[in-house]
């Protein structure tokens, strides 16, 4: 029987160096002739489905089956053990928290001295990279050892002197815990409702921008609170579809997180979250010229940060650049280009499996639908939108969400789906009607696919392609409706319906005609 099992995720998640050490660790447990814990290691390592069955079949008559979710429980403890003993030092964090454990086992040994030693080193290395919940841990065991000193060798100013430092730490951790709930509301906001399409919108993000200059104060910002503070109002520029203040934002993060590389390397999520934004950001502004330059900065993030051993940012990475840069190629229109990402996309997605987020995972498949749409492979394109609907695991209040199902329908069109399409439509309208959906761009869209429907003559067809075209533009200039143009370029493939070209060729003439201006 095939089933999930959290000890072949975690074998299976570790890398040839963390293997090798756990076999080397476990090696010093002989039990009898065989080690139990390499014979299981080895035996589930091998397993690309976990089965249990199979696997008391091979070990029948073994002791170790008797209570055999003892023994799981003890091997994914050794395997933990080996992989904390593998990274004590891979971070900062790891390296004070082996300080902190080492000062209590000098504590117990009443090696006092020693103890301050290494909590003053500990203190040091906080200090530098601004952990300050750490900074108040190392600061409850130093009054440990303050206390055991004794107070007879303590005066009133030594006193004070703590609980101003103490004072001073909470302050630095209180600062960071309110940034970051105002951050998270900002984002849980926009996942839910995507950029502003209303006024209320618009009003709700102000609200949340309004608490964070009450509750901020600025002169007390250190590095993640300083990150923070502008990551919030970039995204809240973004929200409100000011992207000219929404990239000096970003570019301001940009600047302080490359003053040093280890600023990188101790940050390298926040770091691919500024970078790609920042070049969708600047994409969207037409500085096509800073949008590469910042991609291929994403890019060589690779070779400056040692991703072996973090399949995490590699997931991350996998997900920006792609993400990026086929959204880069569909918006200037060079579709040929996008079409050799495919299988980079496909190969990633099969790799990481569930362990990419599915908005991640939904953004890639809809691009790669954009593409094949955009190359006239409307039966390809429906594939991959399918993926989409089909996801369970999808928030359906996600922006991706509906206008997946906005491309369904223009995929039917393609078709020539005119069974379907009447039915398509209706689950459609539907669905958005649930949702809260319905705004000026799905009216105007759903307006013209009830048109086209009874229309079978095609003058007439290519009349409400143009009069879908007029529609949509004013849409356009209106910003804060035209949200859905931001996942799919709607208005070109109209106008390329009604004066008959293909839909690459208007979207990559209205792109040259942009960069020759702006150049």
């Amino acid at each position: 029987m095939k089933t999930k099992d959290t000890i072949h995720e975690l074998i299976k998640s570790l890398t040839k160096s963390e293997k090798r050490y756990f076999k080397l660790l476990s090696s010093r447990h002989t039990i009898g002739e065989e080690n139990n814990y390499i014979l299981l290691f080895d035996f589930i390592e091998k397993q690309v489905d976990y089965d249990e069955e199979i696997l008391f079949k091979t070990f029948k008559g073994e002791a170790f089956l008797n209570k055999f979710s003892i023994t799981k429980k003890r091997l994914y403890d050794h395997i933990l053990s080996a992989l904390d003993s593998f990274h004590a030092t891979s971070s900062v964090d790891a390296q004070i928290f082996k300080m902190l454990h080492s000062s209590d086992i000098l504590y117990t040994k009443s090696l006092y001295d020693q103890c301050r030693t290494i909590l003053r080193s500990a203190e040091k290395l906080a200090e530098k990279n601004n952990r300050f919940n750490l900074l108040l841990e190392i600061s409850k065991k130093q009054k440990r050892l303050h206390e055991n000193k004794g107070y007879s060798e303590s005066s009133i100013k030594d006193i004070g002197a703590i609980m101003e430092r103490d004072l001073y730490l909470l302050d630095q951790s209180s600062s960071y815990s309110k940034l970051w709930n105002i951050k998270s509301q900002l984002f849980q906001l926009l996942s839910q409702k995507g950029v502003s399409r209303t006024e209320e919108d618009i009003l709700n993000f102000k609200s949340i921008i309004d608490e964070l200059e009450l509750n901020t104060n600025k002169e007390n910002f250190y590095f993640d609170t300083h990150y923070l503070y502008h990551h919030i109002f970039s995204a809240y520029y973004f929200a409100i579809n000011d992207f000219s203040n929404c990239l000096d934002h970003l570019r301001t993060n940009i600047d302080f997180f490359e003053k040093e590389n280890a600023i990188i390397e101790n940050h390298p999520n926040s770091y691919f979250s500024i970078l790609t934004n920042a070049i969708f950001v600047s994409e969207k502004l037409e500085f096509h010229k800073d949008a590469n330059l910042l991609l291929e900065k994403l890019k060589q993030l690779s070779f400056k940060i040692n991703m072996d051993n973090n399949e995490d940012l590699q997931i991350k990475l996998f997900s920006s650049v792609n993400s990026i840069e086929i959204s880069m190629l569909t918006l200037r229109g060079d579709f040929k280009n996008a079409l050799k990402l495919i299988p980079i996309i496909e190969r990633g997605l099969m790799n990481y499996g569930e362990k990419i987020s599915s908005p991640r995972k939904a953004f890639l498949e809809f691009k790669i639908a954009s593409v094949y749409l955009g190359l006239n492979e409307p039966s390809s394109a429906l594939k991959w939108i399918n993926n989409i609907l089909n996801d369970k695991q999808l928030d359906q209040k996600e922006d991706i969400v509906c206008f997946t199902q906005l491309l369904d329908l223009l995929v039917h069109i393609e078709m020539n789906n005119t069974q379907l399409l009447p039915y398509a439509l209706k689950n459609t309208q539907r669905f958005l009607k649930s949702h809260n959906r319905v705004f000026t761009f799905e009216k105007v869209f759903l307006q013209f696919i009830s048109k086209i429907i009874k229309s079978n003559d095609i003058f007439e067809r290519e009349s409400l392609w143009e009069e879908l075209n007029n529609q949509l533009t004013c849409i356009e200039d209106g910003s804060i409706n035209s949200a859905a143009l931001e996942y799919f370029d709607f208005i070109s493939w109209a106008e390329s319906k009604f004066k008959r070209k293909s839909f690459t060729q208007i979207v990559f003439e209205k792109f040259d005609q942009r960069f020759a201006f702006k150049v």
